[in-house]
């Protein structure tokens, strides 16, 4: 005879005798949540059930019994492992029914029970009705608040996250939403976005630690315990952990998430490991804001939220891994960290007293494996394009490239170190690092990177770096993001030659004429000085059928006549593609005329990009694009 047929049959025994209700009373009555009050929230210890306000009665009755005497913000369950935020519409709904339990005190000690676990039957049940009763009802707010309300399941969504995560995802859709794809990300973890017609895109995650069972959740939970009181250490330490409290072999998926939320950056290890996806903006305060993100170039809403304990998780972990202050006597942070996936980030900070809690804006670095090559085979910038850079740049032209924000400047001026004859001697300027220095010292090229600050700590100013550079060694200079002193910096270098090297940066800017006046008016750089700048090479994203890419749109050389300063274009956008304007052809560039050798005539330089224009396109046809197939291609260039 099996459990389920006797507690059938007890259950129609019980009915029978007219006691069922006395029995559902026990049971409405036997929860063993345990109940606090943190900050304004109403927070539910639900460790023997699952949480679920809108399914378990139990809770609904503990949690009413603590509002008939106090109002809250908001209410938080947590259960196994598993926490869920309940919104407005809930809080409202079971603050009402705590408020009608209080005022109704002893006069009907069924509608007060009742009134605990199902108060949308009791506001129905008086909504009809006059009397004392009827108005409480009306006075607690029941009958106005479960008047818009047609079922649990709609009032009491919530939220839901890992308690160790700090954060929560937001379920609910709008009802006009379109999906328009779905990746599953690296992580495990699936992304979809939704088009809104009165918003912007919906970036909904649906985190693969939802999807662990009870026992796995558990068995999390006590790996996190392990390394935080420091009973398993060491780089191996979420494996080791997860080991420690099966007793069995790893599991990869615990393993990776207890990574996540131990060694790496959280959801946010989620949100990265989509390729698309190039920023993640926390925006303070963190409990008004959901996490936002740049997803190939559009911005977008995500369903994600971090608790405040989230942020300062996260402030925590960028101290820890920057060796940077950021509190209150320090309250801006700039630096760079590593996800788990090995990619790196730039993180931009704030705290009180300048803003209301802590805040971030993360960006993901500019994949440093791409070559010049590379950027040929995916389409980014054409072959001849490219081939024209590679020659100025080899013949140590001046230039700057321009684009808006997350347009690849840093990309592309990575790749053209690349360009750089093999023994050429390179500094890196940058306040932070993102140009692939590593990279190219793995492939025997000689760079040297200086880091520059606003004198915070043992960091030197940009006009240190510069006078220590030109010290370094005679080569090429290259200063990073150009955004202040970096200025002058740049045409000081460029002014005194750099040595009679290539000198290169990035700046933010649409176009020759849009640098210019940045540099000229806002930087205050002498329009003499600018003069020096030999070429502006500006790069865009633009929308495709598959998303948003990037491409060269132009490049522009610099002209000086006595005092006048006018730009020329080389090459420029022809439909999708930069394609050339024929002024090199016309034997006009005087760019072109300048970067020929002693013993050489402007139609030499023609040549040699005809002729690396082949090179380029049958390295990318090949698939030669790596940093070191690339350096093994280019071995004997700058060779008598």
């Amino acid at each position: 005879m099996s459990q389920d047929w006797v507690a059938s049959a007890f259950r129609s025994v019980i009915d029978e005798l007219g006691l069922g209700s006395l029995l559902e009373d026990e049971q409405r009555g036997a929860c063993a949540c345990r109940v606090t009050f943190e900050d304004e929230m109403l927070v539910v210890d639900a460790s023997d059930c699952d949480g679920e306000l809108a399914s378990s009665e139990p809770c609904r009755h503990t949690v009413v019994d603590a509002l008939t005497d106090r109002e809250v913000a908001g209410i938080i369950t947590r259960s196994n492992g598993i926490e869920r935020r309940y919104g407005d519409r809930g809080v409202e709904l079971l603050g009402a029914a705590g408020r009608f339990v209080e005022l109704l005190g002893d006069r009907d000690e069924r509608l007060a029970e009742v009134g605990t676990v199902r108060p949308l039957e009791v506001a129905a049940e008086l909504e009809t009705q006059v009397g004392a009763v009827a108005d409480i009802a009306v006075e607690s707010g029941l009958i106005a608040v479960a008047s818009g309300i047609d079922s649990y399941e709609s009032a009491l969504t919530s939220t839901v996250g890992l308690t160790i995560g700090h954060y929560f995802v937001d379920r609910d859709l709008d009802d006009e939403a379109r999906l328009q794809g779905v990746r599953t990300l690296e992580t495990g973890s699936e992304a979809r976005i939704y088009a809104r017609p009165d918003s912007v895109p919906l970036y909904a995650l649906d985190v693969v630690d939802e999807t662990l069972s009870e026992t796995e959740r558990r068995q999390l939970l006590e790996g996190y315990e392990a390394i935080a009181e420091g009973v398993v250490e060491g780089d191996r330490a979420p494996s080791r952990a997860i080991e420690y409290v099966t007793g069995e072999p790893a599991n990869p998926l615990l393993t990776r998430v207890l990574s996540k939320h131990t060694s790496g950056y959280g959801i946010l290890e989620d949100l990265f490991a989509d390729p698309r996806v190039t920023d993640v903006y926390v925006t303070s305060p963190v409990s008004r804001n959901p996490v936002r993100v740049v997803v190939d170039g559009e911005s977008m809403t995500t369903n994600v939220h971090l608790t405040p304990d989230g942020a300062r998780a996260l402030a925590s972990r960028v101290r820890r891994t920057s060796g940077r202050a950021f509190s209150r006597a320090n309250p801006t942070v700039h630096a760079t960290a590593a996800l788990e996936n090995g990619a790196g980030v730039r993180v931009a900070g704030v705290t009180d007293p300048v803003a209301d809690g802590v805040a971030f804006a993360f960006r993901k670095e500019a994949d440093d494996r791409f070559t010049l090559p590379a950027l040929v085979a995916n389409g980014t910038v054409p072959a001849a394009v490219a081939a024209f850079l590679s020659v100025a740049v080899e013949r140590n032209a001046a230039a700057l490239i321009a684009g808006t924000r997350g347009s690849g400047k840093t990309t592309l001026l990575g790749t053209l170190l690349y360009e750089l004859t093999p023994g050429t001697r390179t500094v890196v300027i940058e306040d932070t690092p993102e140009l692939p220095v590593a990279p190219l010292q793995a492939v025997d090229r000689d760079v040297q990177a200086l880091r520059t600050g606003t004198g915070d700590g043992l960091e030197i100013t940009p006009d240190e770096a510069l006078e220590t550079a030109l010290r370094l060694g005679d080569g090429a200079l290259v200063v990073g993001e150009i955004r202040g002193d970096e200025a002058r910096v740049l045409y000081e270098a460029m002014r005194v030659g750099a040595n009679a090297n290539a000198v290169l940066g990035t700046i933010h800017g649409d176009g020759a004429e849009d640098v210019y006046e940045r540099v000229v008016s806002d930087l205050e750089v002498e329009p003499s000085s600018f003069g020096a700048t030999d070429l502006v090479v500006t790069v865009q994203t633009h929308r495709t059928p598959n998303g948003r890419d990037r491409r060269v749109a132009r490049i522009e050389e610099v002209i000086v006549s006595d005092d006048d300063i006018w730009f020329e274009s080389l090459y420029e956008l022809d439909g999708e593609r930069a394609v050339p304007t024929g002024r090199i052809d016309r034997g006009e560039s005087r760019i072109v005329d300048r970067l020929t050798g002693s013993s050489e005539e402007y139609a030499a330089v023609r040549r040699a990009i005809a002729e690396r224009t082949t090179v380029l396109s049958r390295l990318a046809d090949d698939g030669r694009t790596s940093p070191r197939e690339v350096a093994a291609a280019y071995a004997d260039r700058g060779r008598e």
